[in-house]
Order: C-alpha cells, then structure tokens, then sequence
C-alpha cells in the first residue's frame, strides 16, 4: 500500500513553477472520462426527439460546444488539485504560437464551420456545387462537411473552402430547380414541329414537374444549326443530370421519328492549284 501511494505521489515537474503528481492525472482522465459519458447521454437525450435534420444540425452545433467544455474541465480540474494554471499557460505560450501558426488552415477550417452554422448558408441535405463539384451535405463537422456525389462518392470539403470560393446551393430556395437541355437542328426544318416534339419529351418524362410547364427557346441561328434550348422544372434537382440524359435520348428518337436531322458541323475546303 504503501508503495502504491508512494507511486500516486510521484510528482513531475513540467516547469520551475508547474508540478503535476500520477494521482492528478489519473484523477484528470477520470473526469474526462466521467465528462465524456456524460456529455454523450446529454446528446442522446436532446437528439432522441429531434427529426434527422434537426440531429444533424445539433450535433455540428455540440461537436463545437464538446471540445470548448474538454478545455474548461481541464483546466477547472487542474487548478482544484492544486496545480499553478497560470504557469502552465506562461509555459506554453511559445509552443502555443508556434502551433497556431503551423495550423492556420486547421483554424480557418474551424472558423468557416462556426459561421457555415451561425449563417445558415449550408444546411445538411443541401445540394451544393463548389469547385466544380456537386454533393449532397449529410454532415457539417467541426472542420470537414461531408458530401455524397451524384455518383454516391464521399466528398469531404474543408470548411474554408467556403470564404475562398464562390458556392452554389442548388436547394437554398427550394429542392425543384429549373434545369435545360440545347439541341440543333438542321437548316429547313419545321421549328414549329420541333418545338412540339421537345415539349412532348418534357412532358411524357416522369420526374419532370408539370407547372410550370417546360418552355422551348429558338436560342439561335447558329453556324451549322438552328439552336434551341429546352428549359423544365425537376422536382430533386439530385437528379438532374439523369433526366437531362433520358430527355436526349428521347429527342433522338423523336427526331428520327419525324425526319428531323441534327446537322453536324460542315466546311468547305477550297484547293487553289499555284500554276507556275
């Protein structure tokens, strides 16, 4: 017993003004350990009669709160069993510094998610487009949001890439978005017939919404075409690209169908013969 008390009163001097016993710090992991479960069945509780939207926006918001609360305990704990907090922030000041600048990105990362939460600017099951590519946000960590592409790859964003770079959320006003698809069309053809045959695309696919209802647009008179855009409304715009192949298809069939040619690019190429 005695021995064991000996080892629990071995002492580790960290600093001419900072002293820290094996006991603290084993008392130290306890109440972290003890923090932890308790922190954790807090969540439970808070999130057991929230809908999944509303747990995933607490828990980003608490991931936060968790951390700051580790610190506080720390720091409550030490100072209780004696130990000289003041020296021990005097004695990592320098490291302190030298870390804060090693880690700029980590703490940019940290700021961005804080305002991403304070802003509501992304929420989680937004679908958002940054840097050229497109995912739907399932979680907003304390430094990463955390996305699933089109193609259901994890695509995971630092958050300062938000005050760096110009974001698109295709759902901050909604999940329906206005969507297009450009075809050409041969020199003499019927525009007529053809504004009748993309419309009927639109209308006859399933995830095209009705009203308000798909528009065609005679864009222009193009070098080898008569351009025109088909412009409709997708009730998730998740699937966009999917409904934007399908109308393709289906203008192709439509096309051959009633002789509607869809011309390619043509040049003349004129030989002039140097006679000497």
């Amino acid at each position: 017993m005695k021995e064991l008390n000996n080892i629990l009163n071995q002492s580790f001097q960290l600093t001419e003004d900072v002293e820290i016993s094996v006991k603290h710090i084993l008392l130290l992991l306890f109440v972290l350990l003890m923090a932890n479960l308790v922190l954790k069945l807090f969540q439970r509780i808070i999130t057991k009669k929230l809908q999944d939207d509303g747990k995933l926006k607490f828990r980003a918001v608490f991931s936060y709160a968790r951390w700051f609360s580790y610190v506080i305990i720390v720091l409550v704990t030490l100072n209780a069993v004696g130990v000289n907090v003041t020296g021990i922030f005097a004695a990592s000041a320098a490291l302190l510094i030298g870390i804060g600048l090693a880690l700029q990105t980590l703490f940019q990362d940290i700021i961005s998610g804080i305002f991403i939460l304070i802003d509501q600017s992304v929420h989680a099951g937004d679908i958002i487009e940054i840097e050229g590519k497109i995912g739907r946000v399932e979680e907003i960590k304390l430094r990463t949001t955390r996305a699933v592409t089109i193609d259901n790859k994890v695509l995971v964003i630092p958050n300062h890439l938000y005050l760096t770079n110009s974001l698109y959320n295709w759902t901050q006003n909604g999940v329906t978005t206005r969507e297009s698809v450009t075809v050409g069309a041969a020199y003499g053809s019927d525009v007529m017939l053809i504004k009748k045959l993309l419309t009927e695309a639109a209308l006859n696919h399933k995830e095209v919404i009705k009203e308000p209802k798909p528009m065609v647009l005679f864009t222009n008179f193009g070098e080898s075409s008569l351009d025109f855009k088909l412009v409709f409304t997708v009730g998730d715009s998740f699937t966009a690209f999917q409904v934007q192949s399908d109308l393709r298809f289906e203008i192709d069939r439509l096309f051959r169908e009633n002789n509607v040619a869809i011309p390619f690019p043509q040049r003349d190429i004129h030989i002039i013969e140097n006679k000497k």
